[in-house]
């Protein structure tokens, strides 16, 4: 693929998280997501403390972040803080005059369904950054050219653009009748949901590296498997799995129809190193993933 320019997501599916403060909201469903934040926050200093070039300072004052796939929070807010904190101990180390610290400009974003107004009333008071709402999806283009330092995302990029057609075609052979996911079912379906996600992640990574500044940094956590460990041994797979067959069984009861179980796919693929690894263009491979 190299000096091949990615074809863009045209029609990307927006399936935002639950809104709100309720008992089934993201809000108050994601401690695992955020236990991943927490634990890889040592990562993202050492990567800020030996990537980021912070040359860019002499001429600007302010360090652009953005947070892609922000929800609703809190989650959001540790991340960005994490990164804030990590710059400042940057800049204060390379810098004996701290009477001019740079300011932090952070960019949230998510698709435009997504409960923006949750998010900014749960805006920690004492934050040292400005904020910014940016909807729309991360498959394209959301900022202008060189515009960037930081860009984050934490658990979003499993997430498909869309549920890959093939997979709903009836008259394809990746049609994925009697499931909702793609682990337990047949080699061609498989490999179309392998191929919408190395379609989107190459999408993603060729707006950023037009939106980033020479210097910055893309800092990628995304829920994944090994190289060697199948998809239908995957834990969360397996979930997907379960949630597939009790739908079946619903449909088998009369529940449901087994045509309203046949048109749900869920649009998330588990990845490998690998394959990530595999992405390039222009002959740069992409290299820095954190797996957890």
């Amino acid at each position: 693929m190299a000096g091949a320019v990615p074809s863009v997501v045209s029609s990307s599916k927006a399936l935002p998280m639950n809104g709100g403060h309720g008992l089934y909201s993201y809000a108050n469903n994601s401690t695992y997501q955020k236990k991943v934040i927490v634990a890889v926050k040592d990562l993202i200093t050492e990567a800020i403390a030996e990537k980021l070039d912070t040359s860019f300072l002499t001429s600007s004052n302010t360090i652009c972040i953005t947070e892609m796939g922000c929800s609703v929070g809190p989650n959001t807010f540790v991340a960005v803080q994490n990164i804030v904190e990590a710059v400042l101990n940057k800049y204060r180390n390379l810098v004996h005059n701290h009477s001019r610290l740079p300011e932090f400009l952070v960019f949230l974003n998510d698709h435009a369904l997504n409960d923006f107004n949750t998010l900014f009333t749960s805006l920690p008071p004492d934050r040292n950054y400005y904020v910014a709402g940016v909807p729309g999806s991360f498959h394209g283009r959301l900022f202008p050219a060189d515009s960037l330092h930081i860009v984050h995302t934490s658990y979003a990029l499993q997430w498909l653009s869309q549920v890959p057609e093939e997979v709903e075609d009836v008259s394809s052979p990746a049609w994925n009748k009697g499931r909702v996911y793609y682990s337990s079912a047949g080699d061609q379906t498989v490999k179309a949901y392998e191929d919408q996600f190395a379609k989107d992640l190459d999408c993603f990574l060729y707006a950023r590296a037009q939106e980033v500044v020479c210097g910055g940094l893309i800092m990628i956590l995304v829920p994944g498997r090994l190289d060697t460990t199948p998809h239908d041994r995957v834990f969360s797979n397996i979930s997907y799995d379960i949630l597939g067959s009790c739908l079946m069984d619903m449909a088998k009861m009369g529940i449901t129809s087994e045509e309203k179980v046949d048109s749900f796919n869920i649009p998330i693929y588990f990845s490998s190193p690998q394959e990530v690894e595999a992405t390039s263009w222009f002959g740069v491979p992409f290299e820095g993933a954190l797996w957890k």
